[in-house]
């Protein structure tokens, strides 16, 4: 069985065993969104990379408001996991499942329904609205295959698997990349399909991830028997959940209201901001893993009543958050301009790659602020505590949002890079002094 148990055994080889199948597994899922991005410039045109642009913001809150239901309750399972309670830990499984599963059907729906109001609300230019509001639709249509494979993952993931997710996602991004190439840069197809094949791709893994665990993890295969939503479970996934979703969603809500600050810049302000929002999001999405990585095995560990050992891990993932930033930061410094240039061509290009270099020339130096954030995030998370987590974020994204707005108008997206340092220190200065507090209320 494809399980770690982070109890034992060296602390920075489980952290780095863990985190890296979730980094590479991100990574693919983020090429996908790039390469997305890509080819809806290239090959339909700058009103659809700008539509894509536009609709991320709106997905990512979605997606990430399911990931963090699924995160809350795979913190609960790598506790019972911990603590060696296999009943309990099928119990979490089926009733995050069943739950959730309800849940992303209405979220969908509602979705479908409130998608052309909202696209009015962000300011989306009028000769966007109407294949930005396809896209999105189709898009909520999926979100049904997005919960399940997320909530499948967060199961595997809990007990220490990390690498089968990324297998099976990292087949379903090929595969949504192989269509799209086909379908829009050999037939021509136009946004309706991009949308199409990535809910294909989402099913995809969905329903790889099921029959994995179904064949091979006999403690989280639950059959038509097993299937129940147990009150006591719900309640406290609801309390460790719905607190990770609400902290999960303020970033891209925040980034909701960021875009609908640029969206009143022109087209070619929108599409270099989605393209550098694609980078920001490559040189980010390892700090989560590595968070992540944090949180199991904070969460075990804790289940497991040692304490010692949740500190040692903690501290020796913030050292592997900082050897990450050195890289990135020199990656992108190095190579902003070629990477720009990979999102768009001809007519009005070079203006778009001027911009995104001068953003991602200041941000490449901030990388190292969510570096932290993020660790200390994922410690606070293991441990259960996911109010302090929320309000940070809150603090963080409101700094920013307020930042944008005041800064921007005057200073294009450039001036972003700073808003979100801005809100990165202030998060800290409320994360760090809490974080010794509570180190010495709860004896660690």
């Amino acid at each position: 069985m494809a399980t770690a148990d982070m109890t034992v055994g060296s602390t920075v080889k489980h952290l780095i065993a863990y985190s890296v199948p979730l980094i590479l597994g991100n990574m693919f899922q983020l090429a996908y969104n790039a390469i997305d991005s890509m080819i809806a410039g290239r090959f339909i045109g700058a009103d659809a990379l700008a539509a894509t642009g536009m609709a991320g913001p709106v997905v990512n809150i979605l997606i990430l408001g399911i990931s963090g239901i699924c995160l809350g309750a795979g913190v609960l399972m790598s506790g019972f996991f911990g603590a060696k309670d296999e009943r309990q830990l099928r119990k979490e499984l089926s009733t995050m499942l069943t739950s959730g599963l309800i849940f992303s059907i209405l979220a969908a729906i509602i979705g479908i329904i409130i998608t052309s109001p909202l696209l009015v609300v962000l300011n989306v230019p009028g000769e966007v609205h109407d294949i930005t509001m396809i896209y999105l639709r189709i898009i909520f249509i999926g979100t049904p295959f997005t919960y399940i494979y997320n909530a499948l993952a967060s199961a595997l993931k809990s007990v220490g698997d990390s690498k089968t997710p990324l297998y099976f996602l990292a087949f379903s991004s090929v595969l949504n990349c192989v269509l799209d190439l086909i379908l829009i840069g050999y037939f021509g197809l136009g946004i309706t399909c991009s949308a199409v094949t990535t809910v294909v791709a989402q099913g995809v893994s969905a329903l790889l991830t099921a029959i994995y665990i179904s064949r091979r993890i006999p403690i989280l295969s639950i059959g038509i028997k097993d299937v129940t939503i147990d009150r006591n479970l719900l309640k406290l996934t609801m309390q460790y959940g719905s607190v990770t979703a609400l902290q999960q969603a303020c970033q891209p809500v925040g980034k909701l209201l960021i875009q609908s600050a640029v969206n009143t810049l022109g087209v070619s302000v929108i599409a270099a901001y989605n393209a550098v929002t694609r980078v920001d999001d490559f040189a980010f999405t390892p700090e989560q893993s590595i968070s992540h990585g944090i949180t199991t095995f904070t969460a075990q560990n804790r289940g497991a009543g040692k304490k010692e050992r949740i500190i040692t891990g903690f501290a020796k993932g913030l050292a592997i958050e900082a050897c990450y930033f050195v890289i990135i930061c020199t990656v992108v410094l190095l190579f902003n301009k070629p990477i720009m240039s990979l999102f768009v061509s001809g007519e009005g290009a070079e203006e778009i790659i001027f911009q995104g270099h001068q953003y991602l020339s200041t941000m490449a130096f901030f990388y190292i602020l969510p570096a932290f954030t993020n660790g200390i995030q994922g410690f606070f998370r293991g441990m259960g505590n996911m109010k302090v987590t929320l309000i940070s974020t809150f603090i963080q994204t409101s700094i920013r949002v307020i930042a944008t707005f005041i800064l921007v108008p005057h200073y294009g997206i450039h001036a972003i890079a700073y808003a979100c340092a801005a809100g990165w220190i202030m998060m800290l200065l409320f994360e760090v002094p809490y974080y010794f507090v509570y180190k010495k209320k709860h004896g660690l």
